[in-house]
């Protein structure tokens, strides 16, 4: 497995960003991606309000990204409110595919083909690592919440409904 096997590490190791891949065995049949992120790495230790979703969600004029601890539900009011948009609501599926370049399940924040508007949970700067998507279902990242959030030019707000 090359480590710059995706867009998301190869962004990574471009930023030079102190990173570690994470990997289980993603079932096919899994439509439930964070939880079965959460089942696998959980086992290893990693506590559950460490791995975050990325979320990609529709704005007046667009798309942008929520990412949070996978245990919660995104308050849509909080994320809209951080990103200075009157309102947010999920984004469909395909559109999420076509902006980003990952399959749902596999969206990561580093690498997408364009650069969103982004906001992180507050919650991601308790810890020193956090856990999200590497670009492929059945991989992780872990990287340092502040590079998390430097990476993806994101603003941080309490955004778990």
């Amino acid at each position: 497995m090359g480590r710059a096997a995706t867009p998301a590490l190869a962004a990574l190791v471009k930023a030079g960003v102190p990173h570690e891949v994470v990997t289980f065995d993603h079932d096919p049949r899994e439509r439930s991606f964070g939880l079965e992120a959460v089942h696998a790495l959980t086992e290893r230790g990693i506590a559950p309000e460490q791995i975050f979703k990325t979320l990609v969600i529709a704005v007046p004029g667009g798309l942008a990204v929520a990412i949070l601890p996978v245990p919660h539900r995104v308050s849509l009011k909080a994320a809209a409110a951080a990103l200075g948009v009157a309102k947010a609501s999920m984004a469909e599926p395909a559109a999420a595919e076509r902006a980003t370049g990952y399959v749902v399940g596999a969206v990561s924040p580093f690498g997408q083909r364009k650069t969103l508007p982004t906001v992180v949970d507050a919650g991601a700067l308790d810890w020193d690592r956090v856990y999200c998507s590497a670009g492929r279902r059945g991989w992780d990242v872990a990287v340092a919440p502040r590079d998390l959030i430097r990476l993806t030019d994101a603003v941080t707000a309490d955004i778990r409904g």
